[in-house]
């Protein structure tokens, strides 16, 4: 009989699965008020969000509430997204919040989000195309209230930090609906001045106060300006688009005035390491060039110079004396050689000479007569040839074979039978 009764916690469980499995439970968008609100020490906070006639607990871990940029508190209306399950211990349901905004600026961070993402598309956010800030700027124009802290803290901190800089104000309204088109005519209005660099911002306040500086208007103003932007708005860890944009940004309108100039403490210390460095190097390089001055006065050249006159002397001299053999023994050659042309069997006696080259001509016309082919034809004998080819034996002949026969007077052409 007991069978059909179940326990407290298989009641709890059974009503946890069917919530845990509920599509429409595992992502839940509620807004009410923050009661009975507690920060652990490990960094969650336990609540309550009510409204007029319901409340709900709710928990939001330390890995979920790292990423919200304000303090809840009592009494404050909020927008928050998370999953609704049960707490098995006490049988209540609550909703585990993984992300949590105030009331009144869900709208505008969901404008911020589109703009950001479209911007950062257009390359709007590149890091490759940022302008470098110059380290020793003359002038720094300044787009700001002309009333406030913000302008008061960049004055202060340039003149102390570098009072050689020109500090330009360009006075603009810095939150409502006129700031954003106000802004972007100020920065406009500073290209015209021949700025080094220049601060766009301002102090803190809300996210409305500072949505100026998140309007498309001021963000295109800033990349299309062709002098360095530092963005300097709110406090350090307010983010806005316009510090996307620009070429660098500062935490607050102080740290701006910090980036913008030097110290001229570090500019000093920086100029005294440099004359220092060049002092030394100035005695480095005359203590190095003494030692090669020593080096050099110290050779042998320097300390008798008058051995390079005595060798080349004597190089000179042996030069010389080949000079004159050469010239003698040439000579000598050459008189050797007339002598021998000039006493010569042929100068002597030319014609004996000649004599004596004509019997030999005539002795070899002789021979050639003797060894002509044509003496032997006048003596009877004939010489045959076929196709111009002379015959030694009748094995190169055949019959119809047509053969020339040539004799002393003639030649005639006769058939082979």
């Amino acid at each position: 009989m007991n069978d059909k009764y179940i326990t407290v916690t298989q009641l709890t469980k059974y009503i946890k699965y069917k919530i845990d499995n509920d599509i429409h439970l595992n992502e839940v968008f509620l807004k009410g008020e923050i009661s009975n609100f507690k920060a652990h020490s490990r960094g969650h906070y336990y609540f309550t969000l009510k409204d007029e006639g319901s409340r709900i607990n709710a928990i939001m871990f330390a890995s979920s509430t790292r990423n919200i940029k304000f303090i809840p508190q009592d009494g404050m209306k909020v927008l928050v997204t998370g999953k609704i399950s049960v707490f098995e211990a006490n049988g209540g349901y609550q909703i585990y919040v993984n992300d949590m905004l105030e009331d009144g600026v869900g709208n505008l961070y969901i404008a911020y989000e589109q703009l950001k993402k479209k911007l950062e598309a257009e390359g709007l956010f590149d890091q490759s195309k940022k302008k470098p800030i110059p380290k020793i700027p003359t002038r720094v124009g300044v787009v700001t209230a002309p009333t406030g802290a913000a302008i008061k803290d960049i004055i202060s901190t340039i003149k102390r930090r570098w009072p050689l800089a020109e500090i330009l104000l360009f006075p603009s309204l810095v939150q409502g609906e006129d700031a954003a088109a106000d802004i972007v005519k100020q920065i406009k209005l500073s290209e015209n001045y021949e700025i080094d660099t220049l601060i766009v911002g301002r102090g803190g306040g809300s996210i409305e106060d500072l949505w100026p500086f998140n309007e498309e208007i001021v963000a295109r103003a800033i990349y299309d300006c062709k002098t360095p932007v530092i963005s300097a708005v709110g406090h350090e860890i307010d983010f806005t688009i316009a510090d996307f944009v620009a070429d660098l940004r500062a935490p607050t309108p102080t740290g701006a005035a910090e980036l913008a100039v030097p110290a001229i403490s570090d500019v000093t210390n920086y100029l005294n390491q440099l004359k220092i460095r060049l002092n030394k190097s100035i005695q480095n390089k005359i203590v190095i060039n003494r030692q090669k001055l020593k080096e050099l006065t110290s050779r042998y050249i320097f300390t008798n110079p008058i051995s390079i006159y005595q060798t080349k002397e004597m190089l000179f001299d042996s030069l010389l004396d080949r000079l004159k053999y050469a010239t003698t023994n040439l000579v000598t050659i050459k008189e050797k050689k007339y002598l021998e042309i000039k006493n010569s069997y042929i100068l002597k006696n030319p014609y004996q000479l000649l004599d004596k080259k004509s019997n030999k001509y005539l002795q070899l016309i002789s021979k050639l007569e003797t060894l002509s082919p044509l003496l032997t034809l006048k003596r009877g004998y004939t010489m045959t040839k076929v196709n111009n080819k002379v015959i030694t034996s009748s094995k190169e002949i055949k019959k119809k074979d047509v053969i020339e026969v040539e004799f002393t007077d003639g030649t005639i052409n006769a058939e082979v039978l």
